[in-house]
């Protein structure tokens, strides 16, 4: 939280940490996924990649790993700030603007990316601003960073058809940014966060994030113009 308030405020580019030019995790060090056995950084020809946020990414990215099929494998990491590769301690400090975020690396022909809308969209409760339950810091707001514009389209009717579910059960607005994952990269974190959930990890660690109990409508298309 910025300079100490009780109340989260998002931290400026002109106050952000500077960073570092060295990245905390590199493929050589990463190994593999220690679920899924697949490599972190490198996947094959065909896959399509996902980046979300919705609170500790300890608890979101099991998430994603535990899908039936189609997920190539998960990574955690920070995006939509300022600071250049920044350390777990510098976004916990929220002065670098990022979010923790879950990459996900999935094949399109078996797993769409609106499931993975769904999953995102019921793993945690989107209207909450800058917090997730007991974790509150601007990093830990809810976010979708999209590749290609047909996500992007997909995100935005998605929110807006979630946005209906939660009004008629009495939530507020959803507060998620939907922005272009090419104007915000992503940092992958360092080694001891991946897969910090698992059975070879941390089998009963913590894990803050938790949905609305409400189900999110899938594959909905824009409401047609009306002109």
């Amino acid at each position: 939280m910025l300079f100490g308030r009780t109340t989260p405020v998002m931290v400026t580019a002109d106050q952000a940490l500077p960073g570092r030019a060295a990245p905390v995790l590199t493929p050589e060090a990463a190994g593999a996924h220690t679920v899924l056995g697949t490599p972190l950084f490198d996947h094959p020809e065909g896959m399509a990649v996902a980046d979300f946020a919705l609170g500790c990414f300890w608890g979101a990215e099991r998430k994603f790993w535990q899908l039936p099929a189609g997920v190539w494998t998960t990574l955690v990491g920070y995006q939509g700030g300022f600071t250049e590769n920044p350390t777990y301690e510098e976004v916990c400090s929220g002065l670098t603007g990022h979010t923790e975020t879950v990459r996900v690396v999935y094949d399109p022909d078996v797993l769409s990316y609106e499931a993975l809308l769904k999953t995102f969209w019921e793993s945690h409760d989107p209207t909450q601003g800058y917090r997730q339950g007991n974790d509150v810091g601007t990093q830990y707001r809810s976010a979708v960073f999209t590749h290609t514009p047909e996500q992007a389209a997909a995100a935005e009717a998605s929110r807006a058809a979630y946005q209906r579910v939660l009004t008629e059960a009495g939530y507020g607005t959803v507060t998620t940014e939907i922005e272009p994952a090419a104007a915000h990269p992503f940092y992958p974190a360092e080694l001891y966060h991946q897969q910090y959930l698992s059975d070879a990890k941390n089998p009963n660690g913590y894990c803050g994030i938790g949905g609305t109990g409400l189900s999110c409508p899938v594959g909905v298309a824009p409401a047609p113009d009306a002109s």
